[in-house]
C-alpha cells in the first residue's frame, strides 16, 4: 500500500512540474507564466518531496527532518516569491498580455499615485 501512495505522490508531483514547464512555454505574459511556475513549484517539488519522506519513513524507518524542512520551506517561499515578482513587475510597468481582459490593479495603483502628489 504505501508502494501505491508514493507512486501516486510522485506521479503528481512529476505532473504539476511538467505542466507548470509547458505554461512557462506556453503562456503570454510574465504574470502567467510566473503563475505556472510558482504552482508547479509549490505543489510538484513538494509533491516528489513528500514521497521522498514516505519512502524513507516506511521503507527504511529514517525520519527525515531535512525532507520535513525543505518542504515546509517551499510551500512558504514559493507563492511569497511569486507575488512580490509579479508585484514588482507590476509597478515598473511590464505589459499586460493583449488577452487580459480586466486589470483591477490599475485603480489602485492610480489611486496611490494621485494622492502622493
Amino acid at each position: 500500500m504505501t508502494e501505491v501512495v508514493i507512486s501516486v505522490l510522485l506521479l503528481m508531483g512529476t505532473f504539476f512540474v511538467f505542466s507548470g514547464s509547458l505554461g512557462i512555454i506556453r503562456f503570454p505574459d510574465v504574470y502567467s507564466r510566473l503563475h505556472a511556475a510558482t504552482k508547479s513549484a509549490t505543489l510538484g517539488v513538494s509533491g516528489v518531496m513528500l514521497a521522498a519522506f514516505l519512502f524513507f519513513l516506511f521503507k527504511e524507518n529514517i525520519v527525515s527532518g531535512k525532507l520535513i524542512l525543505g518542504i515546509l520551506f517551499v510551500l512558504l517561499t514559493a507563492p511569497v516569491s511569486g507575488h512580490m515578482i509579479s508585484r514588482s513587475a507590476y509597478r515598473t510597468g511590464v505589459p499586460l498580455s493583449d488577452r487580459t481582459i480586466k486589470d483591477e490593479l490599475q485603480t489602485n495603483y492610480e489611486d496611490q499615485s494621485s494622492s502622493s502628489k
